[in-house]
């Protein structure tokens, strides 16, 4: 019979937490009972993140970090501050992530991608993932776990999203080589990453003001909810996920099919 508090006794270090996906992931391991340490670019909205996990589970020991995971030397301060706070990782999400400007309303032909928004996408969504692995996976406990969040963009191409989609398919490409990486994998540390489609989150809901007519393209017909995400996350987390490493896990409702 699978424990009730599956989490108690283990520190989680998640980015991106002060919303959408972090956030619910966040929330579903404190109500089972994590310890967790929670980045993110926005000092106040991790303030009322907090308030929210503490209010959705009381008592949850948490510590909160403003972040740009742009920075190595912020990213490292991070988890070093937390390995003084609440001792050694047991596991790590890496959610933190942007939008490029085709998901907000406009379509970038290959020839005009611009450069400002290539280093951008690049450097939170993929430099940005490798920044916090880099320092995770040196404290992580063996037989831990490190999850990161790619895009069902990075499993195809996508027209006209160029920049965001080279970022998503990086996502994927470290994840794996992480996994393989011996220093990694005879501690028995697992790395994997989830590919979600649309996501009722703050980010998708500024594509939806662009485009109110939007219609779900996967066989469900809705769009995915951000707990969803958050159940896989927390699966790919946990003691129940053991033997699995590596792997890129598309979340889109069948899309991909």
């Amino acid at each position: 019979m699978a424990s009730p508090h599956p989490f108690a006794g283990k520190v989680i270090a998640i980015t991106g937490a002060a919303s959408g996906i972090g956030l619910s992931l966040a929330t579903y391991l404190a109500i089972r009972d994590a310890t967790l340490s929670l980045a993110d670019i926005n000092d106040a909205a991790l303030a009322t993140a907090s308030a929210s996990i503490l209010a959705a589970a009381p008592g949850t020991k948490l510590i909160t970090t403003a972040v740009n995971v742009r920075s190595a030397a912020s990213v490292r301060a991070w988890i070093s501050g937390t390995v003084e706070k609440l001792g050694p990782l047991d596991g790590a999400a890496n959610i933190a992530g942007v939008l490029n400007k085709t998901h907000a309303g406009g379509f970038t032909a290959i020839t005009e991608v611009d450069d400002d928004e290539w280093d951008f996408l690049l450097a939170v969504n993929l430099t940005g993932v490798m920044y916090c692995m880099r320092e995770e996976l040196k404290v992580i406990k063996d037989g831990g776990s490190v999850v990161n969040a790619s895009s069902i963009a990075g499993l195809h191409g996508a027209a006209g999203g160029a920049a965001y989609t080279a970022s998503k398919h990086g996502v994927v490409g470290l994840t794996k080589s992480a996994a393989k990486d011996p220093t990694v994998a005879s501690r028995g540390v697992r790395v994997n990453c989830f590919c979600p489609a649309m996501i009722q989150t703050p980010m998708a809901d500024l594509t939806m003001e662009i485009y109110p007519d939007y219609v779900p393209s996967n066989p469900l017909g809705r769009i995915g909810k951000a707990e969803e995400v958050a159940s896989l996350a927390a699966f790919l987390l946990g003691d129940e996920s053991r033997f699995i490493t590596g792997v890129a896990y598309s979340i889109d409702g069948g899309e991909l099919a």
